[in-house]
């Protein structure tokens, strides 16, 4: 395999060889002859010439193909790494307007690789980068920023860095650019930011900028986690919780749920309380499920001020009281949740701490219905047919009731039934 390469390697360099290396040329190509019905020569001749052929185009002025061989010298794909000639044809191709190229070629400068180390210059090529991209903001705020944090992070600010992959996630002063967001995450991460190990375990587990791989989310979420940064262990209690890139383990899901609620993390704080609530992995306790209800609450999450509604309207861990129940429904609402929609519209309709209101109730159902939630489609279809805030429209009932029908609602096919054989 090594003397076939080398017979590769002879067309691609066009190196000066002596007798020694002919002869060895000799061999390879015999060797060839006895191995060519192998599929891993063939993918290897393949290649071979694809990279021939891309040094051609690169060498006919096409940036596109100066930027893809540049980045297989950098990474060594399919040839031997050279961060010089990586470098050259960065350069090249940036020259003739490549985006991609100017990007690459800035973290070259910024980096020192293959060539000396200068942070004007890599400051200068990220922003013409972006001016390629044909970049338009309104937000002169949003832009100046961007570039501070630019300069900084150029001259190794581990936060500066994670932050100018926020921005490339979401475009804030800059275009949008995942694969960019990625490597400024990276770039951060390696160097031992938590919450960039965290925002690049992120990005391994939905695809952004990279391959999907949850085992690399995994592992970055460990060092997040390690280093104490409380969205990172949230991550983890849900990796090990629904099995993703380990084995499910959900008394482990708790332990960092738990690790994490304790370091403020109000999603983890709901997820706590559940498990108390739930006693199934921990013993029972509904008075501490209460408590992480709460804190949760207390930190605007919308589901745990739903359940702490529910906690309240049920007596759950603390008194029944339902004008709280109300008012905790209210609020989770509110930031959009729509099992408290549907919570709150029962309030509404039966006056649980509140006035009765049928056509606030209607108003609640409908939003939450609306959104999903099987048993407020049943309850639409209710208002519907027994004109509950709303005039009466068997039609819209029938509709409604089948949505609940097919999300599980199994009285709703019987009200469907009733209706259809009425007529």
């Amino acid at each position: 395999m090594d003397l076939y390469l080398l017979t590769i390697n002879n067309e691609i360099e066009q190196v000066n060889l002596n007798d020694d290396v002919n002869k060895n040329i000799i061999i390879g190509k015999y060797l060839l002859s006895l191995f060519y019905y192998k599929d891993i020569i063939l993918d290897i001749n393949h290649k071979q010439n694809e990279l021939i052929n891309l040094i051609k185009l690169s060498k006919n002025g096409d940036s596109e193909a100066q930027y893809n061989l540049a980045i297989r010298y950098q990474n060594g794909n399919g040839i031997k790494v050279n961060y010089k000639k990586a470098f050259k044809w960065f350069l090249r191709s940036a020259e003739k307007g490549n985006s991609d190229s100017q990007f690459y070629l800035a973290i070259c400068y910024m980096d020192g690789i293959g060539i000396q180390k200068d942070d004007k210059k890599a400051f200068d090529w990220f922003l013409k980068s972006e001016e390629n991209e044909y970049f338009v903001t309104e937000n002169k705020n949003e832009k100046e920023e961007f570039e501070m944090k630019l300069k900084l992070a150029i001259t190794n600010c581990l936060m500066s860095q994670n932050y100018l992959g926020y921005c490339y996630q979401y475009g804030k002063g800059v275009n949008k650019n995942e694969k960019r967001a990625f490597k400024w995450y990276l770039k951060s991460a390696i160097v031992g930011c938590a919450e960039g190990q965290c925002n690049i375990g992120f990005c391994y587990a939905n695809g952004i900028g990279t391959d999907k791989d949850e085992t690399k989310a995994l592992e970055w979420y460990f060092k997040s986690a390690e280093n104490e940064y409380a969205i990172a262990q949230n991550y983890l209690g849900y990796f090990y919780l629904n099995g993703k890139g380990v084995s499910k383990n959900e008394k482990k899901a708790f332990e960092w749920y738990l690790k994490s609620a304790e370091n403020g993390n109000s999603e983890a704080q709901n997820y706590v309380g559940c498990y108390y609530q739930d006693g199934k992995v921990i013993n029972k306790n509904e008075k501490k499920a209460f408590e992480w209800y709460l804190k949760s609450a207390t930190a605007n999450y919308a589901i745990g001020q739903c359940n702490l509604g529910t906690c309240y309207i049920n007596g759950i861990g603390t008194d029944k009281n339902e004008t709280k129940a109300f008012e905790w429904y209210f609020k989770s609402a509110e930031n959009g949740n729509a099992e408290a929609q549907n919570n709150l519209g029962i309030c509404y309709q039966y006056g649980k701490g509140t006035k009765k209101n049928e056509k606030k109730a209607f108003e609640c159902f409908l939003k939450s219905a609306e959104s999903g939630v099987a048993i407020a489609q049943n309850y639409i279809g209710d208002c519907y047919y027994y004109s509950i805030g709303i005039d009466k429209d068997d039609y819209k009932a029938i509709n409604w009731y089948t949505k609940a029908s097919n999300n599980g609602i199994k009285e709703a096919k019987d009200k469907v039934d009733h209706i259809l054989s009425l007529y």
